[in-house]
């Protein structure tokens, strides 16, 4: 592990900090009338979730850890456990469902995803940034309504609602962005 002094650190660094490993989200430079600069670190834990804000001084040194990624496949669901299988030694893991946050329902059969690993402990999962989805249901277009920026509603077939142009109709196939969860563009 490499060790970086305080003002090095950048949104997205795994730190290992208090022996926990956190992900810096925000990182504010301060530099005050009197006294030395610092980096002000919000950070969240890997493991539980909690939030951390703490200062660090440019003379401060903080180990930088690198997470190994792999591809994984999902296979099933059971009791809120999700199981992946690694493409390359075919092993099994099971990992809890809320790894995913609200992105959840974007997670399909068959999909492979990245996660991030720290020593054999799966610590964090990314899906793709797009995903196919199909229209379940959305209300038809309105003749005239064809401005520029005017969205519908419209919910699709994992449940989750999303706004879509007024010219897709229900049972069409369209891209989202997992990040965003928001229309991107006709599949």
């Amino acid at each position: 592990m490499a060790k970086i002094n305080g003002n090095e650190i950048r949104p997205g660094n795994i730190l290992e900090h208090d022996g926990g490993l956190w992900a810096a989200v925000k990182v504010n430079h301060v530099k005050p009338g009197k006294g030395g600069a610092f980096a002000q670190v919000e950070m969240k834990n890997l493991r539980n979730g909690s939030k951390l804000n703490e200062r660090f001084r440019s003379a401060d040194k903080v180990e930088k850890v690198r997470l190994e990624q792999k591809d994984q496949q999902f296979l099933y669901e059971s009791d809120g456990m999700l199981v992946f299988m690694d493409a390359e030694t075919f092993e099994q893991i099971e990992l809890p469902a809320d790894i995913l946050g609200d992105r959840r329902p974007f997670l399909q059969d068959g999909m492979t995803i990245k996660i991030e690993y720290h020593e054999d402990e799966a610590l964090n999962a990314q899906l793709p940034d797009k995903v196919t989805v199909t229209v379940a249901e959305t209300e038809p277009a309105v003749k005239g309504q064809t401005a520029a920026n005017s969205f519908k509603p419209a919910v699709l077939d994992n449940g989750v609602r999303v706004m879509i142009p007024p010219f897709v109709s229900e049972g069409e196939a369209i891209i989202v962005s997992t990040e965003t969860m928001e229309y991107v563009e006709r599949a």
